[in-house]
């Protein structure tokens, strides 16, 4: 009876984790798997060492530093003493995984690693510890196999999840009278973030970006996206003086049905892509934070659309350049400089056709089950 243990740290990866944990059941239901995650695994029936909720939280705050430490150690004897696994999967949140990854390749243990820290974005240095800490890296960018066997570490690329996971974009018009729009309105939306800071950092900027575009375009209607993770309570403190719908656990369908997006950075700007709405990248964060990130990144472009494709397709606007004039002239130019338009779709399509049609947890499935029977 073989034996694999996943460790997740916030919803994405769960999410990633429960597509592994169902195509390597429909493999071979015998595989006895456990894991720290959430909901999604659970309902993939993994049995849960321990809810990931304790780890999901953003920041260096000593509770959240000591929680790590304490479900380190616990994770760590377990699989060590009592479980004994044949493989351990680790799956994103890097902080976490790579030194927990140390200490089970001390013992003997086979570390995988699924989507695996961005070493060739920032902090390209911690490309060394995967070396020491992890079996096999299951990548999902085509560039990164290239990169991670250069320094001699072996890698799979498996494909990104998004191109197989993503929903077909909705039917527009039926969105559209569901949530009370006008059809014959275009319609421009803002997806502000998922942490809080990132709120308090953009919101305000991004809805007096949306009014400087609605009172000089009144054929204009505005939506904002309600990260499902933050609370009512946090999202209305921004909301007072706007009468802009808020729509809350549809970011995808909202993406797939809006003439052009207000986005923070993030994966949400490689969904927008996948479904070729046009954008703009707009982020910024306290200044410390941005003045480390300019010491450690390795490469000046921000979103994955440009990063992947290698070249400026989405308009970023960063830091000390976010204001609302120069948000609302990308926007506008995206929605009524038709040749420029046309481009911009044209090369999001391209960025696409860069990604592999590989179904990335049949990949990563395949893989596992490879080194499990070994």
């Amino acid at each position: 009876m073989k034996k694999l243990f996943i460790v997740t740290g916030e919803y994405s990866g769960d999410i990633h984790a429960s597509h592994v944990v169902k195509a390597l059941s429909d493999m071979d239901s015998s595989i006895v798997i456990e894991g720290v995650g959430g909901e999604n695994m659970r309902n993939a029936g993994v049995k849960l060492f321990e809810d990931h909720s304790k780890m999901s939280s953003v920041g260096l705050s000593p509770q959240i530093i000591i929680n790590h430490i304490i479900l380190g150690k616990k994770l760590v004897d377990y699989l060590k003493n009592e479980y004994k696994p044949d493989a351990v999967l680790m799956i994103d949140y890097g902080g976490f995984n790579i030194r927990v990854a140390g200490f089970l390749k001390k013992a003997g243990i086979k570390v995988l690693y699924y989507i695996p820290p961005q070493v060739w974005a920032s902090r390209k240095g911690r490309i060394k510890k995967i070396k020491q800490n992890v079996d096999e890296v299951l990548c999902i960018f085509p560039f990164e196999k290239e990169l991670y066997e250069s320094y001699g570490i072996k890698c799979h690329y498996c494909g990104h999840p998004l191109v197989s996971q993503l929903p077909a974009k909705a039917n527009r018009e039926e969105f559209l009278e569901k949530h009370g729009f006008d059809k014959s309105k275009k319609l421009v939306s803002i997806f502000p973030g998922s942490r809080e800071f990132e709120l308090k950092y953009l919101m305000n900027v991004f809805i007096k970006s949306a009014k400087i575009l609605q009172k000089k375009h009144p054929e204009l209607q505005f939506c904002i996206s309600h990260a499902p993770n933050l609370s009512d309570k946090i999202y209305n403190k921004f909301l007072k003086e706007t009468d802009f719908k808020v729509i809350k656990g549809e970011n995808q369908a909202l993406l797939s049905v809006s003439d052009a997006l207000i986005l923070a950075s993030g994966t949400v700007a490689l969904e927008a892509c996948l479904y070729q709405t046009p954008m703009i990248i707009a982020y910024r964060g306290p200044w410390v934070f941005y003045l480390i990130y300019l010491i450690v990144r390795c490469i000046k472009r921000v979103s994955l659309p440009n990063i992947i494709a290698d070249k400026s397709i989405v308009p970023e606007i960063i830091q000390g350049s976010v204001n609302p004039a120069k948000i609302s002239y990308e926007i506008e130019k995206l929605l009524y400089n038709n040749d420029y338009r046309e481009e911009n779709i044209k090369e999001l399509g391209e960025v696409k056709s860069l990604l592999s049609e590989k179904i990335s947890s049949n990949e990563v499935a395949k893989e596992l089950y490879r080194v499990l029977f070994a």
